[in-house]
């Protein structure tokens, strides 16, 4: 691997499994094909919200999200070094794709009858994945970092099968320590007695690579979004209500992916490119800021399913909820991805969160087709606001 001027040398080892080559890398089309289960996964998550929209409900939806979220992140890194292209890494991702499809299919029933069958599946891709590359890594710090990161998934394997076997609050109890031992790791750099951290300037990433496979993802969510509506359309039939309100699911769609691609992103980027340590920035940014943008972006969708099946009532308290707290919750995750990129965000972002979130009470007792409208209207002059201030900006 050759190395950039003022950078350390690589710790990635010279290994017929990693990438080759200078230049920018792209997503292979074995990662796409790869994304294809947790297209699946997400719809059976805003499913599972639709179909129990309580607090309970949408506890145990941001749980699974995060757990579904988080299996996908970690290969994500493990194939930023790692070539799809490569026969046996390839083998390996596949069986990872086989147990998130397990884990997929289990969704509506993981904390039911299906509880051990979701646990199993997360723990066997991510103990497998993160065992393949110590075994076929040579001893170094590469080596030893995948060590610590493979001693801290089989450290919360106990949790996960000792809950799945529990039943109720017990059960929460166990997962939710499960978790926080996934969830915590990379911000303590997987510390292990006698080893210590791993030290922030060998997580070594392709910023470009790196940054797309977080922004497919992110069309993912919106993707199953438009599919979802689309379905539940022409479930329902195509009355004008119901047509309007599809084009206003759209639109809204359009607008979400416009406030996430037209500036931030582009400029998450260059500046991972431009840091000392990229596997920091690439940990705050994308491995944990770009949950709620995914969060946001799904509870919209569950917001637009319903109003495309109710367009005609008022949307109740549930209802609004998910039409302005998924909004919300994806600028909350833009505006905290921009600070952490350098990206100084727009005011009126944040005003539009504070609008959102403080006119809950009277959207819960206005026709959804309305609401929906206003909440479109209020985005796509956001968009608006961003072209002005890029016209601006030029020269």
């Amino acid at each position: 691997m050759a190395v950039a001027d003022g950078v350390p040398a690589s710790v990635v080892p010279d290994i017929p499994y990693v990438r080759r080559g200078e230049g920018e890398r792209r997503a292979t089309y074995f990662e796409l094909f790869f994304d294809l289960v947790y297209v699946f996964g997400v719809t059976q998550l805003s499913h599972h919200l639709l179909g129990d929209l309580t607090w309970p409900g949408a506890a145990e939806t941001a749980f699974l999200l995060i757990v579904v979220y988080w299996a996908w992140n970690y290969t994500t890194w493990m194939a930023n070094w790692f070539d799809p292209d490569v026969p046996a890494v390839r083998l390996v991702l596949a069986l990872v794709m086989l147990a998130s499809l397990l884990m997929a299919v289990s969704i509506p029933e993981a904390f039911g009858d299906h509880a051990l069958l979701f646990a199993a599946s997360y723990c066997a891709l991510q103990v497998v994945r993160n065992a393949f590359v110590v075994a076929v890594t040579p001893a170094g710090t590469f080596h030893r970092n995948f060590v610590q990161i493979l001693a801290w998934s089989l450290l919360s394997v106990p949790f996960w099968i000792v809950g799945a076997l529990a039943d109720g609050s017990a059960r929460w109890g166990w997962w939710l320590v499960a978790l926080a031992v996934d969830v915590g790791a990379p911000l303590v750099r997987y510390w292990l007695p006698r080893l210590g951290s791993t030290p922030m300037g060998e997580w070594q990433i392709e910023p470009g690579h790196f940054a797309e496979r977080f922004q497919l993802f992110v069309i993912i969510v919106l993707g199953e979004s438009i599919v979802v509506t689309g379905a539940t359309a022409s479930d329902v039939g195509l009355t004008a209500s119901v047509v309007v309100a599809l084009g206003l699911a759209f639109v809204s769609s359009v607008a979400l992916w416009w406030l996430y691609f037209g500036q931030t992103a582009t400029a998450a980027v260059r500046r991972i490119a431009a840091d000392e340590t990229p596997g920091r920035v690439g940990r705050d940014a994308y491995t944990y800021l770009h949950l709620p943008i995914v969060a946001g972006i799904l509870l919209t969708a569950v917001g637009d399913e319903l109003l495309i099946a109710h367009p005609d009532e008022k949307l109740g308290t549930p209802g609004a909820l998910v039409t302005l707290g998924g909004p919300a919750l994806f600028l909350l995750g833009v505006l905290a991805f921009g600070a952490r990129v350098g990206r100084q965000q727009p005011w009126t972002r944040t005003a539009t969160v504070v609008l959102f979130l403080v006119a809950v009470p009277l959207a819960a007792e206005t026709h959804a087709l309305v609401v929906s409208a206003v909440v479109t209207g209020i985005l796509v002059l956001l968009v608006v606001a961003d072209l002005a201030n890029v016209g601006h900006s030029k020269p």
